[in-house]
């Protein structure tokens, strides 16, 4: 701190000291304050970005591209993408109440236990409740903390997922905008969805989930309530995005020039989705009789489907114990009709399908019962596997990783 007089006459007294010190006090706080915000803003961008996936895993039947504008003071806003059984995809935008550290962090535990969640396979709606609930543990917990600490935990959030092989796609919103939907011939629509209350609330009506049809070719934009505080506006959106030729990345572009520099109160996000149907070929589905003998049909089913798919000696093997496994559990234990569906996309899926809505238990099997060890051999064979409900019975799914193709021998020069 340099200080100076264009006066010669005059020296510096001690009032002018009094004053220098004041204001190099004043000039030293505001200097510490500026550095303990910008470790802090860098810490809660650094946990956010940690949070976030830094790129989608690419999927068959969803393309997708995003836009992250922060705010100056970090907020806790994420989406994510991520694979489902029966070849679905899920879609997640939200974000948490506050900002800095505190938000970004609770951000991560949100996100940690919608992706725990989403592998139980359960509908948006319910998976939204258990959300609700895990917010409101999440809450409860804060209150044992000191007083200064920042306690609220409130949220919003929206879970789709789509299926490409039934061309659909299944809605729940937590106080949360519903998505743009630009559908191949350039019109677009905003869905009148019910929406439940926020996250982390006690009182509020049930979360409800609806489910749309989704042609080839459509474009989901989903975004969170920040973009619609700038001069940004569903009409807007919807104006952008009845371009949907374009690639995705392009229009996320637009969007952005479109914020400008308008004050925004939180982090904006825009996630894009352009929906593909899944390949015809690389499904196959069978319907069952409710008899024994089913099982052996199931096995020729999918021993001369996976020839057909050029699927590897060892991985049909498995393939064929899985099945046999499955569909046995299905004849034994639950009611027709039986259906038998194989997946081939990044992995191979097996999945039977009966009516009976009751949940089989994995078990270990003593060495004297005859029974119980359906499930335990699956859970051993398989990457992953699981149970999917519906409204006409349930779905046990199991996936195995398919290796990677090999590239063809080059000819022998004679």
């Amino acid at each position: 701190m340099s200080l100076y007089r264009t006066d010669q006459g005059d020296v510096y007294d001690q009032g002018d000291v009094t004053l220098a010190v004041a204001v190099a006090a004043h000039a030293a706080l505001c200097i510490d304050n500026a550095r303990r915000y910008t470790r802090e803003h860098t810490i809660a961008l650094t946990i956010q970005r940690h949070v976030l996936l830094p790129e989608p895993a690419p999927q068959t039947t969803v393309e997708t591209a995003h836009m992250l504008v922060p705010s100056e003071t970090g907020g806790g806003s994420g989406f994510y993408t991520f694979t489902l059984s029966g070849a679905r995809t899920a879609l997640v935008v939200g974000e948490v109440a506050g900002h800095g550290i505190h938000a970004a962090t609770t951000l991560g535990q949100i996100r940690t236990a919608t992706r725990s969640l989403a592998a139980l396979d359960l509908e948006p709606d319910e998976l939204l409740a258990r959300l609700n609930d895990t917010a409101i543990s999440l809450a409860q917990e804060r209150t044992a903390l000191p007083p200064g600490d920042p306690m609220p935990l409130t949220g919003s959030c929206v879970y789709a997922v789509y299926d490409p092989l039934a061309q659909t796609c299944t809605i729940a919103l937590a106080d949360h905008p519903p998505p743009v939907i630009a559908y191949p011939d350039g019109s677009t629509e905003i869905p009148h969805l019910p929406s439940g209350p926020p996250l982390g609330s006690t009182e509020g009506p049930p979360f409800a989930a609806t489910t749309l049809s989704v042609t080839d070719g459509s474009v989901l934009a989903f975004y969170t309530p920040s973009l619609l505080t700038t001069s940004q506006s569903p009409e807007t959106l919807q104006r952008v995005l009845a371009h949907t030729d374009r690639p995705l990345q392009d229009l996320c572009d637009d969007v952005l020039y479109r914020l400008r520099s308008d004050t925004r109160h939180g982090d904006v996000i825009l996630l894009l989705a352009r929906t593909h149907t899944f390949p015809a070929d690389e499904v196959a589905a069978w319907h069952l009789d409710h008899h024994p003998r089913a099982v052996a049909a199931a096995r020729d089913h999918t021993q001369l489907q996976l020839s057909h798919w050029g699927v590897d000696e060892e991985t049909a093997y498995t393939a064929e114990m899985i099945v046999s496994e499955l569909v046995t559990n299905a004849i034994r234990y639950g009611t027709p009709p039986v259906r038998l569906r194989l997946i081939k996309d990044r992995t191979l899926s097996c999945e039977v399908h009966d009516s009976n809505a009751l949940a089989p238990r994995l078990r270990h099997a003593k060495a004297v019962d005859e029974g119980g060890r359906g499930l335990f051999i699956i859970a051993q064979l398989a990457r992953n596997w699981g149970i999917r409900y519906s409204l006409d019975g349930k779905t046990v799914w199991a996936e195995q990783t398919l290796p990677p193709p090999t590239s063809p021998r080059p000819p022998r020069r004679s």
